[in-house]
Parts: structure tokens; sequence; C-alpha cells
């Protein structure tokens, strides 16, 4: 790894005090790596093909081994069961605090790694607003969604202060993890030592800031408001907040219980370096003053159900079905307006009309339950890898679209006809 930064050492010596010593020496080994459990998809992380260990910032977060290779590529991250996360970022989505039927709001996600924290947490309840600037990374957040099976949930490419101030007051909790000069990356990619500047810095506390600021709009009276980094930087870390609270007098500080991490001066945040076993992060959490308003729920709408779903599930997907260009999408119900504000999708392509027959989407299978598929063909440990390669395989199923699980869990779908298994994963994720 490259030589530190004299100036960075500095700072980081007066942050850490008599603990520098130790981040110094590991400055030289190996970064952390780690996997979060999505529960829309697996119950238990011992399905999985690798060994884990818990670690102490999320309820569902694990250490990997190093050593661990092509992880991403078996047949349980293609089927979206786990989310490769480095261990410390898991940590601002705890001080999140999410609570089932939550509106939240991710305002910058991409590639959506605390998204799907989220959505895990939310079980298929509320609404996960997930929103990422760059147009290229949000395609990147949209193919983790498919993956992960997200379904409540609208993923979007827009300006934050644009989002915020036409969603103002919407959403229950917020969450920016925000770009920063990624002082928290220096052992995993040598780069971000040989790009960090001082300048830098500073310029990116000014922005984070002013989406911070753009943040706040969107928070409900009684909301939670979350900012974290991957960053050590005190200027941006606390002094962020506080030229924020300096701003935003109706928010306030709350004060945090988790047992991770090193406490800062605000009782509201927490610190992790690597001596706290992460690469690096920095979270803290605010409250938007106010009593919360009272929530009108409203039951789920299924309205013009396509009779040729009948004959896939069991038990219809719920949601508001909405026809687009022979395009069938099931929107989460009591959604805001969408117009203006950069929507890529909200809820699930469902599949498209072509001619006279319906062809269902592979994100439809993937946000379903085995359960409520009326075909399924469970795979081998050989068979799925043959599937994923976009191979034929023999099926005992009826003639029909056919759900393709392995270890349980649904990996894509195919169509049963006479004994064969026609392949529908789609080619651009087929394994190399």
């Amino acid at each position: 790894m490259p030589k530190l930064p004299d100036e960075f050492a500095e700072e980081m010596k007066q942050l850490l005090a008599k603990d520098y010593p130790i981040y110094e020496q590991l400055t030289s080994q190996e970064a952390f790596r780690g996997i979060s459990l999505n529960r829309l998809k697996a119950d238990n992380v011992n399905i999985l093909p690798f060994e884990t260990e818990k670690c102490p910032f999320y309820k569902d977060g694990y250490y990997i081994s190093c050593d661990e290779k092509g992880i991403g590529n078996t047949p349980l991250h293609h089927a979206g069961a786990f989310y490769v996360q480095e261990p410390s970022a898991m940590s601002a989505v705890t001080l999140l605090d999410v609570r089932k039927g939550d509106k939240i709001l991710d305002l910058c996600a991409a590639p959506g790694g605390k998204s799907a924290q989220i959505a895990s947490c939310l079980a298929n309840t509320g609404l996960l607003w997930s929103n990422e600037v760059v147009k290229n990374r949000s395609q990147i957040l949209l193919s983790n969604f498919e993956r992960m099976g997200i379904s409540k949930a609208v993923v979007s490419s827009c300006h934050p202060d644009i989002l915020c101030k036409k969603l103002q007051g919407y959403f229950d909790r917020v969450l920016v993890d925000a770009p920063c000069s990624g002082e928290g990356m220096f052992r995993k990619n040598p780069d971000a030592i040989r790009e960090w500047s001082r300048e830098h810095v500073l310029s990116c506390a000014e922005r984070q800031l002013s989406i911070l600021n753009s943040a706040a709009h969107a928070v409900k009276n009684g909301g939670t408001l979350v900012y974290s980094t991957c960053t050590f930087s005190y200027e941006e870390n606390e002094g962020v907040i506080k030229r924020f609270l300096s701003q935003n007098p109706d928010f306030e500080m709350c004060g945090i219980s988790e047992h991770f991490g090193r406490k800062t001066e605000l009782p509201c945040a927490v610190r992790i370096t690597p001596v706290e076993n992460g690469e690096g992060h920095f979270a803290a959490r605010l409250r938007k003053k106010g009593e919360s308003p009272s929530e009108t729920f409203r039951k789920t709408i299924k309205n013009d159900i396509p009779k040729e779903l009948e004959d896939i599930f069991y038990e219809i997907p719920e949601g508001n079905y909405t026809v687009i260009n022979d395009k069938l999408y099931i929107m989460p119900e009591d959604i805001p307006d969408l117009k203006g504000l950069g929507v890529i999708r909200a809820g699930i392509f469902a599949g498209e009309f072509i001619k006279n027959r319906f062809e269902p989407s592979h994100a439809l299978f993937m946000s379903a339950k085995p359960e409520h598929i009326r075909r399924v063909l469970a795979l081998d440990d050989d068979k799925i890898k043959e599937f994923l390669h976009g191979m034929e395989t023999d099926s005992d199923c009826s003639n029909g679209y056919t759900a393709v699980t392995y270890k349980g869990i649904i990996t894509g779908f195919g169509k049963t006809s006479n004994g064969r298994l026609k392949n529908k994963y789609p080619k651009g994720l087929r394994s190399k």
C-alpha cells in the first residue's frame, strides 16, 4: 500500500490518539470483507457456501474470509440471498432504526448495499425510495433491486434538491450516505490514497452539507435523518453535522445506544476505523422536531389483474397493476406523484404483452415466494450451475412458466414444455 499522506497521518494521530500505532500497523493488512443477509430471500446464513462470522454493525451482517474468491458468481448470490458489503458500512442502517411500514428514502443509494439492508428490514411493508443522481449508477442499483427481490420500492435518478422539495415531509426516515473523500477505503483501494488531498476533503464537505440540507426537506415531523460517510475527516463528519444543525434549527441530535465503533464529541454519532474491525465509517442520527402526523393506511388494491398471472401464481402479488406500452407493472400502493422525479422503475416490471401472449419477467419471479407459485423446479448444485449458464434442463413440472429454485430460493425461471425447461435466465446475468 502507498505511504499515507503526511497531512492525513497527522490528522489521524489527533483523531485516534493512543490507537494511532495500531491503525498504522493495520494499514498494511488486508481489508475486511463482509455480506449482509437478505431476509426477503433467505432466513439462515448457514445455507451460504462459505464460512461467516457475525459482525457487530448490523443484525444480519457477517464477516467473510479475505481468501474467498468468486462469491459474486455463486448460485445464492445470483438468487439474491446476500449482498457483498464492507462490514462497517452496514452501521448506517442500524442507526436508521427501520420499522415495518416506514416510508424511507435512501438519497445517495448506488450501488445498493444499504438499500438492500433497508428492504430486508421492511420485509415487504412500507415503501423504499432509492435515488442515485448519476444515471448509469442508477441502472446498477435497479439491477441489484431485481436480484434481491425488492418490490415495494421506487428507483430514481434525480437531483437531491428537486426530489426532496417535491416530496417534502413525505418520509419517516431518510438516509444520506454522502459521497466523500473515501479515507475509509485506503486499505481496499490504494488509488484512494494517491487521490487524497486536503482540498478534496474540504470540497467534499461543502457538497455533503448541500445534500444534507436538501434531504432535510423530505423528512416528516418527528422523522429520522441519518448521515453517513466512509471517511474519517472531522470536516466531512462532525463538521458537516454541526454546520447543518446551525442552519436547520428544526433538527436535533438523537443519542445513540448502539454498542460498536468509537464515540465522537457528538452524542448522536459513531465512528468506525480498522481499530474497531471495520474499514471506516461515520454515522450520525438526527431527528426533525415536531409531532409525527397520523397515518391513514390504505388496503392493497389488486386491479385489472391479467388472467395469465393466475396460471403462474397460487397467490397473486399485491399492488396496483398498470399497463404502459404493453408492459405490465405492479406498483406499490399509495405512492406520490412520480412526474418530474426521474423515476426509472416503480414497483416491479412484471412482464410484457406480445401479440396474443404474456411474457413474464425475471423480476416478477425474483420477487416472489416459491410457495406462491404453481410450478417450481428445484435444482441441485450441478444443475443450477448449468441453468445459470443458460442451458436447458429436464423438468417434471406441468407445461407452463416455472420458477427455478436453489436451496429453496427462487433464482430465475423458465418454461416447461413436454418434460424440458426452456431457460429464461437473462443473458446479461448469466455466469461466465
